[in-house]
């Protein structure tokens, strides 16, 4: 569609010169109603102002000055109020075909981002524990939005963000100790805020299995070992989590580095030296009210700890400092009032906060049909992301985040996740790869295989054109979920293309007793086959070849 496009946007600026029309920035659209063409503008309705004629005098004026190739355009048409319609050829659609199997695991691809370097933080959950299907949505969020910028041309660095220092590490070294000693028969209270899962007794196991009891009682080294180990073995089993969900991180950024490369004491005299930083009841400020927030934050308390807001302002200057041209942030809900304390902060230190993009997603529920469910017992109170792939496999993990809004609830559907029919989307797009590829076994049991592009001019019927025109759309699809961060775009997207193929596949039987037929309608399978192949893997999800 893209090509088109580009192609229609030449001819349209030619026609306004020689028509001396002022030149104003439009869109195409593609018409809801077929009959009412495949791409439709609105020029004529914003140049009524300029040009002060009715809008349907100004459209046929533009269509009259359009030198248009009928290999490209069959025909355009004053449609309403002033629209422009365009329908395409034949022969355009039949070349689009031979298009796709060129470009093959390229078509879709583009160059935007090209020259540019970006950095997706996602995740970033502090080691205390398994990943929970909050984090899941989250990571599948940004590494499919990765994938993306990658498919614009961008290079792209996955970050991960955590801290490891801390009273909530304190808690989990303590937590562990605890249990540790419980094991060995030492009567223990465990507070009610210390971390309640089975996970923390699986850890205490683990070190007695290999020290024995050699740091019962021994407060001065104990906690470290706690602490340490704990951190070690929960790192492990989020990194295995998300190697098992096809993630892999380039950058593992801990917190604490900033204080001991002293990014952070740079950070506060940075801000000093602006007048933009002072102190009152004990207290470090920074002025954010001179940048827009409501009120001046506490950015060191008055018991010299750092508030949150000091270190990622540390963190995002160091972003900065290592030349990335886009910053992409991915966090929960309950992020949605404390990063403009960041971007302010940002702000004040020079950089320009444009070049961070902050996005913000809902949280999720997990539903049994209609009914609300825990699925686990043995890690406290939370699900986490093992046990959900143990449940419903990694493709449907993936999909099932992916395909909503990330503004909106997510509902997961275990019910729905776990069926075989063509109500789960998961099931319904990657059976239309596979159907694709027995026929394409078929064909080639029959010696039946795409030859040339000259067989390409027997595509001619209505569901044969509707599946193309739907193919034409994928470049388009995925250079605007890229531009505006919307991967759920990509799902509702390939479902429709496998609508348009299942309808081409009942009305259209493709090993016919025509061999050039067959021919033609085995190159417009494999367009669609290309086509979802490539969205399955900007979406991390498997393309299988049967089912």
């Amino acid at each position: 569609m893209q090509r088109i496009e580009w192609y229609l946007q030449s001819k349209i600026e030619r026609a306004l010169e020689r028509l001396s029309y002022p030149k104003l920035a439009y869109s195409f659209d593609i018409p809801k109603i077929e009959t009412h063409g495949d791409l439709s503008v609105n020029l004529a309705m914003l140049l009524v102002k300029e040009v002060r004629q009715n809008p349907r005098q100004i459209a046929q004026q533009i269509i009259d000055n359009l030198d248009i190739d009928s290999a490209h355009i069959e025909k355009a048409e004053v449609a309403g109020p002033g629209f422009i319609n365009f329908f395409f050829s034949p022969q355009y659609l039949q070349k689009t075909v031979s298009n796709i199997l060129e470009e093959g695991n390229q078509y879709g691809r583009q160059d935007f981002g090209k020259t540019q370097n970006a950095q997706v933080e996602f995740v970033s959950a502090n080691p205390t524990g398994p990943l929970t299907i909050g984090h899941g949505r989250q990571a599948v969020l940004g590494d499919t939005i990765a994938n993306f910028l990658e498919w614009a041309g961008y290079s792209v660095t996955r970050e991960y963000y955590f801290n490891n220092a801390g009273r909530q590490m304190r808690i989990l070294g303590d937590s562990v100790k605890l249990r540790y000693e419980g094991l060995l028969g030492k009567a223990t209270e465990f507070p009610e805020d210390y971390y309640q899962g089975e996970y923390i007794v699986d850890i205490a196991r683990k070190i007695l299995e290999k020290h024995s009891d050699a740091f019962l009682n021994r407060p001065d080294k104990s906690l470290d070992i706690f602490k340490d180990s704990a951190e070690t073995y929960i790192f492990e089993d989020i990194k295995g989590t998300l190697q098992r969900l096809g993630i892999q991180f380039d950058v593992y950024f801990n917190e604490k580095d900033l204080y001991d490369s002293g990014e952070i004491e740079q950070v506060i005299r940075l801000l000093k030296d602006k007048n933009l930083a002072y102190e009152k009841e004990g207290a470090l400020w920074f002025r954010s009210t001179e940048f827009g927030l409501d009120q001046d934050r506490v950015i060191v308390k008055s018991s010299g700890e750092p508030t949150y807001r000091l270190p990622d302002i540390a963190y995002h200057r160091d972003k900065f400092e290592r030349g990335f041209d886009l910053i992409v942030d991915i966090f929960g809900a309950d992020h949605i009032a404390t990063y403009p304390d960041v971007l302010a902060g940002i702000k004040a230190l020079g950089y320009d906060d444009s070049k961070i993009k902050v996005l913000i997603h809902q949280f999720v529920t997990l539903y049994q049909g209609s009914e609300k469910v825990k699925m686990s017992t043995r890690r406290a109170n939370f699900v986490t992301l093992d046990e959900l792939m143990d449940e419903v496999g990694v493709d449907v993990t993936r999909w099932f985040f992916l395909m909503r809004s990330m503004d909106s609830h997510l509902n997961f559907d275990l019910v729905l996740a776990k069926s075989q029919s063509d109500e789960n989307p998961v099931y319904y797009n990657q059976y239309a790869h596979a159907r694709i590829c027995s026929i394409l076994r078929n064909a080639a049991e029959k010696e039946l295989s795409y030859k040339n592009e000259v067989t390409l001019q027997r595509l001619e019927h209505l569901y044969e054109f509707q599946l193309i025109k739907k193919l034409l759309e994928f470049p388009t699809v995925v250079e605007r979920c890229a531009r505006e961060f919307t991967p759920h775009q990509l799902t509702q997207y390939l479902s429709e293309v496998s609508t348009a193929f299942h309808k081409f596949y009942t009305e259209c039987w493709v090993l016919t007793t025509d061999k050039d037929l067959s021919q033609a309608r085995l190159a417009l399978c494999l367009a669609t086959k290309t086509v979802l192949a490539n969205g399955f893997t900007i979406l991390g999800v498997a393309a299988p070849e049967s089912m």
